[in-house]
């Protein structure tokens, strides 16, 4: 009997590949499941190299499976694996393995019966001529009647299609919409889908049956027949970065697929990101669908619900519109303080304040999880008083309910919204004007459209200003705009602002200017920097024994400042020294040169370090 010998990568493994023994001539990405040492059930691993036999003693692939990844999988996967500094295993482990046993792509006709505006036509002409490119359309523009005619082109020439949105932006009115012009040829893909009906949709994508996949990040790694479009909807959107291993961009992942492939792909936001602005050909669509007249107000107030507020939302409410009201901050309060000694109640385990959760009666920790009953006193001194600092949208909600208690307020954030049923019953109660205020965070700015709000109170908006980012007045302004662009989509709307920076605020925001010219302003500022003209790295160091992490990035930070084509721009400790009882260090790393910057990254052999590669904080 003949021996064939392979090379595996461990899928969600860091491990180097591995060589093992098969009586079978195997396909490169075939899905196996082979034994480990010490390890009690086979792994699955994925075929990707056939090699000589070697010196030392095989064993044998335990297990051959029906399901394989594809070339362009494989091609994908070692892009990741060297871009964004992971094992092989890692990289491919975010994709989809399907069934060698394929069915017949089944060409199907779809006519839309848009009908789009002129200068809706150019930019749906625009973007046919340019393979890549950046649709910046003001909100309200019509951009997805764009989309949809895009998309429709192309399943009439018997492609696929895929649309990718931020996850919470999987609304209900988009839903509907590709539905009634696609109907049963669409799906959704995101992570709150069932694992049975995710199983389903891959055999209908795979026989023909689905041609649109509309779906959050990990749909760009489904398998699919004849892809012929990509459209990254909000593609400034930070949520498109992942923040696990491995820490790819969804938005620039896209990009080298469409590129390798020779597949369009649409860039799509009202406020898209400098990166996007810089390096792609644009069409910029200001007309609104509808005519609308904003207007704006500023406040200094460190009361969120200052009088102007109240006086502005009970007009509002008196006339029969809606509201909403963003915060920066879920739970009731950000931080908490002692009024004598000063010192805020801190996790066990991170070094982050507590919040305020008065629904649960405790203090909990967004980053690791930790909760605790609400303390009589302060835990420090012991006999001084809590004092909250930071309202959050749980706290505002409540005191919108004793001020106007014959109105429907709802929360829409990650503690309210936990189930894509939920998002669905609150998006469709709002719209049917069943909730009078909605109060949220950001999820109230992605790309949901709210017919009858006239009033956007925006609270909290120089704590994010304020953060310590370079991107930190893009991700502002942009918030801003977004949050603005849901008051008044039909007529006139108002957008109530706290914040003590009005002067750049409104800059932008004033009818001389906008946010093209907030783009090159801030181009022109991060030139020989920052991004988009530099690339960026952190590598995090994270253990449970101090000392010991600190010596592992001193040692490294030695290392790496002999290193003459990239530059250390900063080491030390983590803004957030310690999460889940590990101790944080962090340096960030910057550099002209794209494959200097990666050789540095790969030589880092520490089994404590975490990098990001392209870090947007």
């Amino acid at each position: 009997m003949t021996d064939y010998y392979y090379e595996v990568c461990l899928l969600k493994s860091p491990l180097s590949n591995l060589t093992y023994k098969s009586s079978e001539v195997l396909a490169l990405g075939t899905l196996v499941e082979v034994p480990l040492r010490n390890r009690k059930n086979n792994s699955n691993a994925v075929v990707v190299k056939v090699v000589e036999k070697p010196t030392f003693k095989c064993i044998n692939i335990a297990e051959i499976t029906q399901k394989y990844y594809d070339e362009k999988m494989l091609k994908t996967a070692e892009f990741i694996s060297l871009y964004y500094v992971c094992s092989l295993g890692e990289a491919l482990s975010v994709f989809t393995a399907f069934d060698i046993n394929e069915s017949e792509n089944v060409p199907v006709t779809f006519d839309s019966n848009i009908e789009l505006s002129e200068k809706q036509n150019e930019a749906y002409e625009f973007l046919e001529e340019n393979r890549a490119a950046l649709l910046f359309a003001n909100t309200g523009s019509g951009k997805t009647e764009i989309y949809i005619k895009t998309i429709e082109r192309h399943l009439n020439q018997n492609k696929q299609a895929l649309l990718l949105m931020p996850e919470i932006s999987l609304t209900p009115q988009m839903q509907k919409r590709l539905e009634e012009v696609f109907n049963t040829h669409v799906a959704i893909w995101h992570s709150k889908v069932s694992k049975k009906k995710k199983e389903k949709i891959i055999e209908d994508l795979l026989c023909g049956k689905v041609k649109l996949i509309a779906g959050a990040r990990s749909s760009l790694f489904l398998p699919f027949l004849d892809l012929g479009l990509i459209v990254v909807d909000e593609e400034h959107d930070e949520s498109y970065k992942s923040d696990q291993k491995p820490r790819f961009h969804t938005k620039d992942l896209a990009l080298y697929i469409a590129k390798s492939q020779n597949i369009q792909i649409i860039l799509g936001s009202a406020t898209p990101s400098t990166a996007s602005f810089l390096k792609l050909p644009y069409f910029r669509l200001k007309e609104t669908f509808f005519e609308s007249k904003k207007k704006i107000t500023y406040f200094e107030s460190d009361t969120a619900l200052s009088p102007i507020v109240l006086d502005k939302i009970s007009k509002t409410l008196y006339e029969n519109k809606q509201v909403i009201i963003f915060l920066p901050t879920r739970a009731n309060f950000k931080y908490q303080i002692c009024t004598s000694c000063g010192k805020a109640v801190q996790c066990p385990y991170c070094s982050v304040s507590m919040s305020l959760h008065k629904n649960s009666l405790a203090l909990k920790c967004h980053y690791c999880g930790y909760a605790e009953k609400i303390p009589a006193s302060c835990p420090s001194c012991e006999h001084g008083t809590i004092h909250n600092l930071r309202v959050g949208t749980a706290q505002v909600e409540e005191e919108l309910n004793l001020i106007f208690t014959d109105k429907k307020i709802k929360r829409f954030d990650r503690d309210e919204i936990t189930t894509d049923t939920k998002l669905k019953k609150v998006l469709n109660d709002f719209n049917e004007k069943k909730i009078d205020i909605m109060v949220g965070t950001q999820m109230l700015s992605k790309g949901h459209d709210y017919h009858n709000v006239t009033l956007a109170v925006v609270l909290g908006m120089d704590s994010v200003l304020n953060m310590n980012s370079y991107k930190a007045r893009e991700q502002a302004l942009s918030l801003l705009i977004q949050i603005a662009g849901r008051s008044g989509r039909k007529g006139f709307g108002e957008v109530v602002i706290q914040t003590k920076n009005e002067d750049f605020f409104d800059y932008y925001l004033n009818s001389n200017s906008d946010y093209e010219s907030f783009l090159k302003d801030e181009l022109e500022f991060r030139e020989e920097l920052y991004p988009p003209y530099l690339r960026m790295a952190k590598i995090v160091f994270a253990h449970t024994n101090g000392f010991k992490v600190k010596q592992e990035m001193d040692k490294y930070v030695l290392t790496l400042k002999q290193n003459d084509k990239i530059e250390v721009v900063g080491f030390g400790e983590s803004v957030i020294f310690k999460i889940s009882n590990k101790y944080r260090y962090e340096i960030i790393i910057r550099s002209s040169s794209v494959n200097a910057l990666l050789n540095a990254l790969h030589n880092i052999n520490s089994p404590l370090a975490i990098i990001d590669m392209d870090t947007i904080r």
